[in-house]
């Protein structure tokens, strides 16, 4: 807590001048117009970050490595706790208690016959000591564990952990090696075809592809008895460029860890659906579904001499080859490696931190702005380069309270724990605050590793596109050119389009369990990746992101636009007719690919209640304009939420019922990506007629919904 206070006092000294331009600001520029925004909160949120303050957050939440449950993540807690307290927020540690894991042991060793170990041993004088020495463990130990580095003395911290990844299953696996490419199940088809059996065999799989988890599922599903994953040099290692300390690329050693748990619902694997806290009713760790096999990481050095060592055939399919040193091989051929990992799996408490400001006219309506603070080290770039923002934003609108500037919503920054682990902290909180989220929930703000270079993007649910455009357009991109970040961000496009959101984040719970709507913002450009490794470190984001923090500082003005937009308009910018506009524009895209996959699928019921929903919400947008009753807004904002969560369903999605948004989810193969009407892309993927034809007439009701939802915002807007 004394670093902490030391960090508040000085960011607090800094802000007397921004504090007094606040105030010149509110003198000159007061206006009491209750249709607009408070230009003030603009001006003062937009104008408020600094480079040395981003550089001070960084210093502060960097220093130490800090995984969630550690007394790291415990001192991390503390000190954004004392921050936001500094700040004058209302401030909460949000505490729960989720099964998580730490790693005992691991080894990863080649087996050999005594006769082939090359040890220069004479051979065994009879028959039993034949028997007995016939397999010589150990011979060759592959690295487990990033080199420490002159250059980066952070890599020499004593608690930095070796490779793993969280929730393995534990145990000493003997067996010959399989390589499945990515691990995906095209992949495992295609070893099939192959003739490549998979069971009781070790499999080695590359990174990239889906989520770490899937391929360890799919590979339990192949019989495997256990999983070796490496960072392949062609996708961020040599390959592409200087490795670390040189360049900003993973080196030989560095080591991607990881969680990989695949359940149907995210947060605490032992509550779904409710929050891990004292009182809740816990499943029984064994009734879970959690990974079986032993599982490991490791750098593509090791890899590397795995793969020179295996002696079946070559890879045929070129995109089975990366960038190792060797020819790719699909089977093992005699080579054997002995694995032990040993994990212990417990319940530990770890927090969200939340710092609050209270909305002056509408407090129950809640606009959340969050980022995680858990690392798998000291978390330079993954958490901290998005978390260093939402704390400067966070910083931005005390200021502005200071100022006697309060927005009409109620704000709440959240450093969320244990995402790393399977998003955990925010879902936790989502489950435990489901109602009223549920109804006053108006929009969700995601920074997850966010400032990685100036190249500015977003992902956003439909309805919010216009709002995140609007926020880019007022700040100026870093780099002189004179031009605003929207207009390099669209280059030569009519108009910038955010991408679609889906998985790996701490959106999921906001999007695709209670749909409110969602936005990550992000920028992208730096040379260089060393993802969940122990050099993701203070030394190597400065020396490769930059030291200027330009990406940090753009992204915390767009921020801190965007969300006073949010928390401040008088009516929602929510645009009502993006999603039955991005709807419509998928439907012959599904058509085409189910007529490809062999399926019967007739959409005219749903290009019918399309139609008619377009009219309707058309007539509706039109109505918001000059509203100034305070109550009839009210009522108007009520109705933008609704439209929203028209496409919740509690029955969820086949086979996840948690995840009950059935307009946009992630991916249930690949974990990270965006499906955009999952119940048609899944049954057309499962060539599963029947879902199919139930999914036109849930999407035909849903549609039908949002045709009245529309009708009943614009009687509200005319004072209806």
């Amino acid at each position: 807590m004394s670093a902490s206070r030391t960090f508040i006092a000085l960011s607090l000294g800094g802000l007397v001048s921004t504090v007094a331009f606040a105030t010149s600001v509110a003198s000159s520029n007061k206006t009491d117009d209750p249709s607009s925004i408070d230009e003030r909160l603009l001006e003062t949120v937009a104008g408020t970050p600094t480079t040395d303050g981003l550089r001070a957050w960084h210093d502060l939440l960097g220093g130490e490595p800090h995984v969630a449950g550690s007394p790291g993540d415990a001192a991390v807690i503390a000190a954004i706790a004392g921050a936001f307290e500094g700040m004058g927020l209302e401030t909460e540690i949000w505490r729960f208690e989720p099964l998580l894991s730490r790693p005992i042991a691991a080894s990863l060793t080649f087996v050999e016959e005594a006769s082939t170990a090359g040890s220069g041993d004479p051979e065994p004088a009879t028959d039993q000591a034949r028997s007995s020495n016939r397999r010589r463990r150990g011979v060759v130990s592959l690295p487990l564990r990033e080199r420490e580095l002159l250059a980066d003395p952070a890599t020499r911290h004593p608690e930095l952990d070796w490779g793993w990844n969280a929730y393995s299953g534990s145990g000493l696996v003997e067996a010959g090696v399989v390589y499945a490419n990515r691990g995906r199940p095209e992949d495992f088809a295609r070893l099939r075809e192959l003739g490549i059996d998979c069971a009781g065999r070790i499999v080695l799989v590359r990174y990239g592809g889906n989520y770490r988890g899937f391929k360890v599922r799919f590979a339990e599903a192949a019989n495997a008895a256990g999983v070796v994953m490496f960072t392949d040099p062609a996708d961020s290692g040599d390959d592409r460029g200087p490795t670390w300390p040189e360049g900003g690329w993973a080196n030989e050693t560095c080591i991607q860890r990881g969680s990989i748990v695949t359940l149907p619902y995210k947060g605490d694997p032992l509550t779904p659906f409710e929050p891990a806290i004292d009182g809740t009713e816990r499943l029984p760790v064994g009734d879970v579904g959690l990974p079986t096999i032993p599982v490991q990481p490791i750098g593509y050095a090791a890899a590397n001499r795995i793969m020179a060592a295996m002696k079946g055939p070559l890879v045929e399919d070129e995109d089975w080859k990366g960038g190792l040193d060797v020819p790719y091989r699909i089977d093992g051929g005699d080579l054997e490696l002995r694995l032990e990992v040993r994990q212990e799996r417990l319940l530990m408490e770890t927090a969200n931190v939340l710092g609050i400001i209270r909305g002056r006219e509408t407090p129950e309506e809640v606009v959340i702005v969050g980022g995680h603070h858990d690392a798998w080290g000291f978390g330079a770039a993954d958490p901290l380069a998005g978390t260093i923002v939402l704390m400067e934003t966070a910083r931005a609108f005390a200021t502005a309270l200071e100022a006697g500037i309060r927005p009409r919503r109620t704000v709440v920054f959240a450093a969320w724990g244990a995402e790393e682990f399977g998003i955990i902290g925010s879902t936790e909180w989502c489950e435990a605050h489901r109602d009223r989220l549920g109804a006053e929930g108006v929009a969700y703000v995601n920074l997850d590793m966010a400032a990685m270079g100036t190249d500015f993007r977003a992902s956003a649910s439909p309805s919010l596109h216009d709002a995140v455009i609007r926020a880019a357009d007022r700040v100026e991109q870093p780099g002189g050119s004179g031009s605003s970040v929207t207009e390099i961000w669209r280059g030569d496009r009519p108009k910038p389009r955010p991408g679609s959101l889906g998985g790996g984040s701490d959106h999921v719970g906001f999007l695709c369990h209670l749909c409110i709507p969602s936005i990550s913002l992000a920028a992208r450009g730096a040379e260089g990746v060393v993802y969940h490794s122990n050099y993701d470190t203070l030394e190597w984001y400065r020396s490769n992101v930059g030291e200027d923090y330009a990406g940090a500082l753009m992204l915390a003005r767009i921020c801190g636009r965007l969300v006073a937009d949010l928390a401040d308009a008088p009516v929602l910018p929510l645009r009502p007719t993006a999603t039955i506009e991005d709807l419509a524009g998928r439907l012959d895209g599904i058509a085409t690919a189910a007529a490809e996959a062999g399926l019967r699928l007739d959409l005219d019921a749903v290009r019918a209640e399309v139609a008619d929903a377009s009219v309707a919400l058309v007539a509706a947008e039109a109505a918001l304009d000059d509203i100034e009753s305070a109550a009839t807004r009210q009522r108007v904002n009520a109705g933008l939420r609704r439209l929203e969560r028209v496409w919740s369903d509690g029955r969820g999605l086949p086979g996840r019922p948690w995840f009950q948004n059935l307009f946009a989810t992630s991916n249930r193969d690949s974990g990270y990506g965006a499906v955009v009407l999952p119940l048609f892309q899944e049954a057309i993927v499962d060539r599963d007629q029947a879902a199919l034809d139930l999914a036109v007439e849930r999407y035909r009701t849903r549609i039908a919904a949002l045709a009245g939802e529309a009708r009943r915002l614009r009687e509200e807007a005319n004072g209806g």
